[in-house]
């Protein structure tokens, strides 16, 4: 039996955001590069993450990250797009029935920011690193638990404020005082053209990185043809270091209710250096592993190491 024909036009579905649409012109770019006649179709989707922006409310509370992605999984399923194209950090670990990730983009910057408003620039950039040169009592906006844990452990004189909204959203909440600083993805602040903005870029042993953050991922239906034009762009170096950075999160059984960051390197593929950390809530306990082998092996294998160094008792306090 012949094997079925290669596509001709894909339909890839997107998140509302400014971000989510110009993350999906770029695959889109990816595409017609590795395959010149394919036709690409952007169709934008609602997605229930989406309608609770404004809420403010930290994802844990009201959904979890399955809420950005569930309805795009859903349109691939009943076959209304053939392709979904998400920041691989807001897709769960767990499978989705019927749906495979065909590709792990080549990564951004993987790295957070502080984006602090103008009249405190002057403040932070004329002394120490930024976010360390902060005034005591200034209020930083971030709904993510990993970020939270990590700034309030680093400086627990800050006030924390939940806030959410699109990297632009946010970005102008800050300029209008609302807070007075937010971190962000570096990744998303450099797809967007706002590194104006940015007024320190964080470095790893500052702020680690959620796991698979500044890669994009390309969701398909399983088994499905299109998945012979989606892995012409997958990115082998990318693919290793997330995969790392998502057994070792899976592993944990941690999901997004707990402050979890990984972040990896790769030395020699399918070869990384991976670091990890699990810390509670209010940044008074931290547990941090690293080590280096072959990719979902050494997740898992830190992951045990993180449980049985601590980071089972600070999951179980935030379990209840």
């Amino acid at each position: 039996m012949s094997a079925p024909p290669r596509p001709a036009a894909v339909i890839l579905g997107t998140r509302a955001s400014p971000l989510a649409r110009t993350q999906t012109a770029l695959v889109m770019t990816l595409l017609q590069s590795a395959w010149p006649d394919l036709r690409c179709e952007a169709r934008v989707l609602d997605t229930a993450g989406d309608r609770t922006q404004a809420s403010g409310e930290p994802l844990p509370e009201i959904g979890g990250k399955g809420l950005f992605t569930a309805e795009l999984e859903r349109a691939l399923r009943d076959g209304e797009i053939d392709l979904a194209v998400h920041s691989l950090k807001d897709l769960p670990t767990e499978a989705a029935e019927g749906v495979a990730i065909g590709a792990v983009t080549t990564r951004e910057d993987a790295r957070d920011c502080l984006v602090a408003r103008a009249s405190l620039q002057q403040v932070v950039t004329s002394g120490p690193p930024a976010l360390a040169a902060l005034p005591t009592g200034a209020v930083v906006g971030t709904s993510s638990l990993r970020r939270a844990a990590q700034l309030r452990a680093a400086r627990p004189d800050l006030e924390v404020r939940s806030i959410r909204g699109n990297v632009d959203t946010r970005v102008r909440k800050v300029d209008a005082g609302e807070v007075d600083a937010t971190l962000l993805a570096a990744a998303g602040i450099r797809r967007l053209g706002l590194e104006e903005h940015v007024t320190e870029w964080l470095e790893p042993d500052v702020m680690l990185s959620a796991p698979g953050q500044g890669a994009l991922a390309i969701q398909c239906r399983a088994g499905d043809p299109v998945l012979e034009l989606v892995r012409a762009v997958d990115d082998s170096a990318a693919r290793a270091e997330t995969s790392a950075e998502r057994a070792f999160l899976a592993a944990l059984g941690a999901g997004c209710a707990a402050p979890v960051a990984a972040l990896a390197a790769v030395t020699r593929t399918p070869r990384v250096r991976l670091q990890g950390l699990v810390a509670a809530v209010d940044g008074g306990q931290m547990v941090r592993v690293h080590g280096e082998g072959d990719a979902r092996a050494i997740g898992e294998q830190l992951a045990l190491e993180a449980l049985a160094g601590g980071a089972d008792r600070i999951l179980a306090a935030i379990r209840g």
